[in-house]
Parts: structure tokens; C-alpha cells; sequence
């Protein structure tokens, strides 16, 4: 279970958009003096992960004297009451902090924070798109047969995304989770306003009203992200690449 909690109105706003996209979370309202602390003095161990709509500074100073290790510690993503930002804050590989925070990211529309070295380093994003009722095995061998066309392999891939609509489809999450991927699904709105790629999709657009899945998905996930695989499509699965340029992170 994934608590969602705020202390502000704009963060109540935050938190049940969040609330109503993921499942197995519950809304915490902790608006009012001394709230946070008794609660997180309480429950901070009762929950596998947290979703915290406020500051940083804020969380940390409350969840400090409760931190054990990255193995028994639950996962704590902080966002902002701007929901500029999702931040991987606690356990981000152990407690899976850095797959949820890219989810929230995900939904929100908020750029990821993450600081854990392998996933910084790890600058591939991709985006998938699938028939309904797609196969385990269909979407493991065309993902991975793109990734080998390219010399990588499922460690390389900090994310992949498909559309939300997408989220229901048993084959296509299962595959994922078989890879060891994170798999996120992002808002179709945001993929219909998304032109910066180049192969639009005649069968997205016919079944989805979209005018691509693959190619926007992976480019949407990444900080000034350039394609380096154009969708492929083969056996009712389609993937496409793409890398963020290195020089967004050197000051």
C-alpha cells in the first residue's frame, strides 16, 4: 500500500489526481499543526511505500529518526505542491522509490529526480506501443531484439512508457516485469500535443485517435532525449529509442 499524503490545499489537488491513477494507495490528509509528525511517528513503517506532497526539506526533518536501512525502509517519492518535480527520496533501488518515482513523474507531467549512480548514468528511454491483447513472448522478443540491434541489453533502459491506454494490457505489463524494466504509462493528452517526432503512426492514429505511441513515448521520458531507434514494428509490437544527451547534467 502507497500512502499519499499533503498539507496544503494545493497539495490535496495533487494528491487525489495521484490517488485516483494508482492502485493499492490511500489518501492522507494532514492538514492541520503537528499532523505530519504524529502520523509519520505512527505509520511511517506500516506502508511499502509514500507519495509526499510537499517540500523535501520538510520530509526529510520528518522521516529522519525513522530511517533503518535501504532494505527495510519503505520507498518515499516527494513532489512538489508546483508538481514541478518527483523525487526519489528513500530506497530508491532496494525499496523501489525510483520506479515510483517515474510513474508519478509519469502522471503528473513533472520532470524525475532520481540520484541513485546507475540509473543517472543509464540514459536510454523507450516507448512501446502493442496490439490489444498482446503476448508475453511478442513483446519480449521484439524488445529485445531492438536493444541487441543496438549493442544493449535491459540494464541499459533507465525507463520505458507506453500510453494509458495501454494500461490494462496483461501481456505487455507482465513482459516488463519478466525484463526487469520499469514501465510507466503516460496521459494520451500529453502524447497528442507531442509533434517532435518524426514517423507518425497510421494505426495509432486509425485505433487511438494518436498520431504516434512508440516514437513520442520515449522521447517525452527523457531530458533533451534524441531518437536513436525510429519505431519498429514487428508482430503487433512497436519500439522506438531514445538517448538523452550527456550534456544536460555537466555544470
Amino acid at each position: 500500500m502507497t500512502a499519499i499524503s499533503f498539507i496544503t490545499d494545493n497539495g490535496r489537488l495533487s494528491a487525489e489526481f495521484l490517488q485516483d491513477k494508482l492502485e493499492d494507495s490511500q489518501l492522507i490528509d494532514l492538514r492541520g499543526k503537528g499532523l505530519l509528525r504524529n502520523w509519520v511517528d505512527r505509520h511511517f513503517h506500516d506502508y511499502s511505500g509514500h507519495i509526499f506532497i510537499m517540500s523535501l526539506g520538510i520530509v526529510y526533518r520528518m522521516i529522519a529518526g525513522h530511517i533503518t536501512n535501504k532494505y527495510q525502509d519503505p520507498a518515499v517519492v516527494v513532489v512538489d505542491d508546483a508538481r514541478r518535480y518527483a523525487i526519489s527520496a528513500l530506497s530508491g533501488h532496494e525499496g523501489g522509490a525510483n520506479a515510483l518515482t517515474w510513474k508519478v513523474s509519469a502522471l503528473v507531467g513533472c520532470e524525475a529526480v532520481i540520484s541513485t549512480a546507475s540509473d543517472t548514468n543509464r540514459r536510454i528511454t523507450m516507448g512501446i506501443g502493442c496490439r490489444r491483447g498482446i503476448g508475453i513472448p511478442a513483446v519480449e522478443k521484439t524488445v529485445m531484439s531492438v536493444l541487441e540491434k543496438h549493442g544493449l541489453s535491459s540494464h541499459d533502459v533507465r525507463v520505458a512508457a507506453s500510453v494509458d491506454i495501454k494500461r490494462d494490457e496483461q501481456g505487455l505489463i507482465m513482459a516488463f516485469e519478466n525484463m526487469a524494466m520499469p514501465l510507466v504509462f503516460l496521459d494520451s493528452s500529453r502524447i497528442k500535443a507531442f509533434s517532435g517526432f518524426s514517423t507518425p503512426s497510421k494505426a495509432a492514429m486509425k485505433n487511438l485517435g494518436l498520431p504516434g505511441v512508440s516514437e513520442p513515448c520515449a522521447l517525452l521520458l527523457g531530458r533533451r532525449a534524441v531518437l536513436i531507434q525510429p519505431r519498429y514494428a514487428a508482430d503487433g509490437v512497436t519500439v522506438a529509442l531514445a538517448r538523452e544527451d550527456e550534456q544536460e547534467d555537466v555544470h
